[in-house]
């Protein structure tokens, strides 16, 4: 496995496209409203919309610059649209008409000849010929024209210098007014025949075709509403995500919503979902189908806090909401709420039925349910339904970070029955709009199972998501991962592996969150962990997520090579190896000059070893232990654990290890990952690095104090502490440890007779250098 992070110029490969492909169009709009742009031929698109208030206006968007592909992937950049020629059947309903005041207008923006900013309004309906709603429209852009009416008001547009032009559309009552309409209005417009003539009406465009790889990826609704369903599609089957796609349906564009005294909220009048989003998942899912993904439908107990109603959110004991740390914020539903739960298994059943008509096998996953948890440590465990259904007076828990009582203990158990009640009811709701449907349950390891609250997997791992409750295990861990905590990675997936019983092949795993561009560098720990999480057997690694990919030209592909060499966690047969020779060595480029001068330069930061066991093969019994290791082996194939019998301890050469014996660090009350190193010698030269410590041996100490819990040895020789050393504390480590070996030769010569008469067998060895080493 191997990736690399891609730039714009980066792309080998282009093809061209006409400028305005229906594909490559975007939408956006302000709150409340919802809109949503689909294809519905190569030269054909649809925008759906909802207006809610009398100002609502949404846009459909062409810009000059790609900001949402690929860098492989995106079209050039051209803002010359001078010789172009658009043209286009325009028809609509539920729009404001074409020759309406405040009609559909191209707003154009960009700069003027002298380079000035500048927008112009071009009123549509005067590039058109037939009806209000329905019209053929002609743009030639070295004759276009600004103003309401032409020629006595024209505005000419200077063509050579956009950014980007957008179709404002509105709905018939709008007034311009921040005021709600008297009930909430859709409308639709398709644009069909697109198409564009002269000199400069064609793009180049990345066409990079990745080979189909193992990793999956992820999607979000909430990232990607404003683009078309085939441009999404487009870069996933470009970039080799290949087999399935998990897509998260989102907290904040799928709703519809209904006026409740001066708020919109999420309400189920006319059906669980908006139109648009409705429209948005239908073409993607027609697509899946197409391409033959298989497509999981997400869905969260998060909703956009602005239109949740107050009855449904969970809420600290002196009643503020959980809210997520999102601007705008989100909430979280409480799993108590009737109405909250009852909507969400409405939720559930429109999106598997959309799932079941695009032709797709329907698989549905409950995402991150868990009941919230403030900063300090406070649970959201209060709200008014909550509390009923704990009977009504249940002891507030000042935070699950501390010591907890009895009475306590009980809360959080019968919190974590309720939750498990609340998902499988989600489930059964899925399995009611399409029978056999597969459920997924994600679990989100660092908020769930904190090592600071080892209670709070009471309330959020309930013993109710115990297997065969659900038909997937699904796993994701980003603040582990982008904090380089992998031995957390490792433990969460264990303990949550034990609590819940379900096997790594019944688990998927998601791997990592860049939430920010200027984090691009953690791409490679995300990389890594998603390695480890197809190592380790998952039936399904993804990763999280497509939007993120495209910003930072993620590109994962396959080298052909095993990415970790073959080791058999086993050591070399004591006795035997107790009486072996060494070798260390190392590789130095010593040149002498004419006047008797050396340049010296070491190829190598620490000895490499070689070993020949043979000296401790002393019996018939011996060669035949000798003999059948060898085997298991495949010879020189697969490595091993090699006991050094004149080094193999961190305290002189094979003294009692003690916890003072190797410095491995400073604490700065952020770093939990400390590697094991021994120090040969003082001055520069480098430690060498201890990758197969015995894990018994290992003793640790912080600030001169030994520690005897609260940390764990990782694979690789590393320690991971369940909370960072202070700043400050130097971190100290003594342990015994094995060198990695393999056979040096795929033979093995051992002749009965010559050994019978005394002679030596040999039996070479040679370190494996393995990562960190």
């Amino acid at each position: 496995m191997a990736y690399r992070l891609a730039e714009a110029g980066d792309r080998l490969v282009t093809t061209h496209v006409k400028r305005f492909d229906a594909r490559f169009w975007t939408v956006d709009f302000a709150r409340p409203m919802m809109a949503a742009v689909v294809t519905t031929a190569p030269d054909a698109l649809r925008v759906d919309a909802v207006f809610y208030q009398a100002d609502d206006l949404a846009g459909l968007i062409w810009e000059a610059e790609d900001r949402h592909d690929h860098p492989l992937l995106a079209y050039d950049t051209d803002r010359d649209f001078r010789g172009c020629r658009l043209s286009f059947r325009w028809r609509s309903d539920g729009i404001r008409a074409l020759d309406a005041i405040n009609g559909p207008t191209l707003t154009i923006e960009g700069r003027d000849a002298t380079g000035n900013p500048r927008a112009w309004y071009v009123r549509l309906w005067n590039y058109a010929a037939g009806d209000p709603d329905d019209a053929v429209i002609t743009l030639d852009f070295d004759a276009l024209d600004g103003g309401f009416l032409l020629p006595g008001e024209a505005d000419r547009v200077w063509a050579g210098d956009i950014d980007r032009m957008f179709v404002s559309l509105i709905a018939p009552g709008y007034t311009g007014v921040a005021m709600p309409l008297a009930a909430p209005a859709e409308g639709w417009v398709e644009l069909s025949a697109i198409a564009c003539d002269g000199p400069r009406s064609v793009l180049a465009i990345g066409d990079a075709m990745v080979p189909a790889h193992g990793l999956r990826i992820a999607t979000g609704y909430d990232d990607c509403y404003h683009l078309t369903p085939a441009r999404v599609m487009r870069m996933i089957l470009a970039l080799g995500y290949r087999g399935i796609i998990n897509h998260y349906v989102g907290m904040s564009h799928y709703f519809r919503l209904e006026r409740v005294g001066d708020a919109w909220q999420a309400g189920l009048d006319g059906g669980a979902l908006n139109r648009p989003a409705a429209a948005w998942h239908e073409g993607f899912a027609a697509l899946c189908h197409e391409l033959d993904y298989r497509l999981i439908l997400s869905l969260s107990y998060e909703l956009f806090d602005a239109h949740a109603p107050e009855g449904w959110k969970q809420r600290a004991a002196d009643g503020a909401p959980a809210l997520t740390g999102w601007v705008p914020p989100s909430t979280l539903l409480s799993p108590a709420s009737p109405a909250a739960m009852a909507y969400l298994q409405a939720v559930a059943r429109a999106f598997v039925a959309i799932a079941v008509a695009a032709g797709l096998e329907p698989i549905f996953q409950i995402g991150e349910p868990w009941w919230w948890l403030m900063p300090d440590g406070r649970p959201c465990l209060y709200d008014a339904a909550a509390r009923a259904a704990f009977g009504g007076d249940p002891p507030e828990i000042a935070s699950v970070r501390g010591p907890l009582s009895t009475a306590e203990i009980a809360l959080l158990d019968q919190a974590g029955a309720l939750l498990a009640t609340s998902t499988a009811a989600l489930r059964d709701a899925a399995w009611a709009e399409a029978p056999g449907c597969t459920v997924a349950l994600l679990v989100y390891l660092p908020t769930v199972l904190d090592a600071a609250a080892p209670e709070l997997r009471r309330a959020n791992v309930p013993t109710g998501w115990a297997s065969p409750a659900y038909d997937i295990l699904q796993l994701e861990d980003y603040d582990w991962v982008t904090e380089g905590r992998a031995g957390a990675t490792a433990r969460g997936i264990a303990a949550a592996t034990v609590r819940l019983g379900y096997p790594v092949a019944e688990q998927h795993y998601f791997a990592g969150f860049i939430l920010n561009r200027e984090a691009a560098p953690l791409w490679t720990r995300i990389e890594d962990v998603a390695a480890a999480g197809r190592a380790r057997g998952s039936a399904e690694t993804f990763v999280w997520a497509l939007p993120q990919v495209a910003r930072d030209g993620f590109t994962h592909f396959e080298t052909g090579e095993t990415a970790v060499q073959a080791f058999d966690d086993v050591s070399f047969p004591i006795a035997i190896g107790a009486r072996a020779t060494v070798e260390p060595g190392f590789s130095t480029a010593v040149v002498t000059s004419a006047g008797g001068h050396e340049q010296r330069n070491a190829d190598w930061a620490s000895a490499r070893l070689r070993f020949d066991a043979g000296p401790g093969v002393r019996s018939e019994a011996d060669i035949g232990t000798l003999i059948g290791f060898f085997r298991a082996r495949m010879g020189a194939a697969r490595g091993f654990r090699f006991r050094d019998p004149f080094d193999d301890s961190s305290s002189g050469m094979t003294g009692a290890p003690g916890p003072f014996d190797q410095h491995l660090g400073m604490g700065d009350g952020a770093r939990t990952r400390f590697a094991l190193a021994k120090r040969y010698g003082a001055g520069d030269v480098p430690a060498r690095a201890i990758t197969r410590p015995v894990a018994l041996s290992v003793r640790i100490a912080v600030g001169g104090i030994e520690r005897l819990t609260g940390w764990t040895v990782e694979p690789g020789g590393a320690i991971e502490f369940e909370s960072p050393p202070a700043a400050g504390a130097a971190v100290t480590a003594g342990y015994r440890f094995d060198v990695p070996v393999r056979f040096a030769e795929d033979r093995l010569e051992i002749a009965r007779t010559s050994w019978a008469a005394g002679e030596a067998v040999s039996v070479p060895l040679i370190e494996i250098r393995e990562a960190g080493a």
